[in-house]
């Protein structure tokens, strides 16, 4: 599943082309996605202009001129890519572009979902942030109010183990499976340290790994390790960074460890770790 770098990605991918630009035709192919698209979703953004494209935890939102913001999520296997008028025309339409954006200045924005776990609702500005989606989230781990402090004390209490706890959204958003295991290791926090230990200097050191990992992967487009895409097609490639994520059975990256990478299943998920590095 797309995580924050990957969605952070598309979006700066498509402000450029989107924001300023008005929506002239809305071709919906299929009635849902994981939930009904929006009533009447043709009518209500066609000639609409985007005003913005922010976003919150995992998705996009993008503003529109009459007060409306869309809501979309790329699930598991979601792009929206872009396509200027030639593209578009030599490329036709494939079966799982199931909503297809055409703008005032030519482009074309496609909504590519093969499994369909994304979504698309239209909301007014003010309901937002109210919205379930949105009213349980955590803290956005980019802000610069996030800070060690913040992280000790939604952490405090909790016997869980660290790794679980942040893919927990509710403590903080956007951090998934790839990016908990970097950070972590990066920090020399043990997966399965109970989570109420980290404070101080520990919660200190996970919150700068988070961040730096977080914006790595930005930077280099997100990991693409089977789906994601940035708008314009191009991949990510943060994957050629990892440092123990998949990479079981191989050296620890940290010099003269000596170790090899280990993998555990915690709550469904694979765990990557360095025993020696991580305490």
């Amino acid at each position: 599943m797309p995580e924050l770098p990957e969605v952070e990605t598309v979006r700066r991918g498509l402000m450029p082309r989107l924001v300023g630009r008005r929506i002239v035709r809305l071709q919906q192919r299929r009635a849902d996605l994981r939930v009904p698209l929006p009533a009447r979703f043709a009518a209500r953004v066609e000639g609409r202009t985007v005003t913005a494209i922010d976003r919150r935890a995992k998705y996009l939102l993008i503003r529109l001129d009459d007060g409306q913001t869309l809501i979309v999520h790329l699930g598991m296997s979601g792009r929206m890519t872009l396509h200027d008028a030639e593209s578009a025309a030599s490329h036709p339409l494939g079966r799982h572009d199931h909503v297809v954006f055409d703008m005032d200045d030519g482009w074309q924005v496609r909504f590519n979902d093969a499994r369909r776990f994304g979504l698309m609702v239209l909301e007014a500005n003010e309901a937002v942030a109210g919205h379930k989606f949105f009213k349980s989230l955590g803290p956005e781990p980019l802000d610069d109010a996030f800070t060690g402090d913040v992280l000790a004390a939604r952490l405090a209490g909790r016997r869980t183990p660290i790794k679980a706890a942040l893919l927990d959204q509710k403590t903080l958003v956007g951090v998934g499976n790839i990016y908990a295991c970097e950070a972590l290791f990066l920090a020399g926090l043990s997966p399965r340290r109970s989570a109420h230990t980290v404070k101080g200097e520990r919660a200190d050191r996970l919150v700068d790994a988070i961040k730096l990992v977080l914006n790595r992967s930005i930077e280099d487009g997100g990991s693409t390790l089977r789906d994601h895409v940035q708008p314009g097609g191009e991949l990510g490639y943060f994957q050629t960074r990892f440092n123990v994520y998949d990479r079981a059975g191989i050296a620890c990256p940290t010099r003269d460890c000596g170790q090899t990478v280990r993998r555990l299943v915690q709550a469904g998920r694979s765990t990557f770790y360095c025993a020696r590095c991580q305490r």
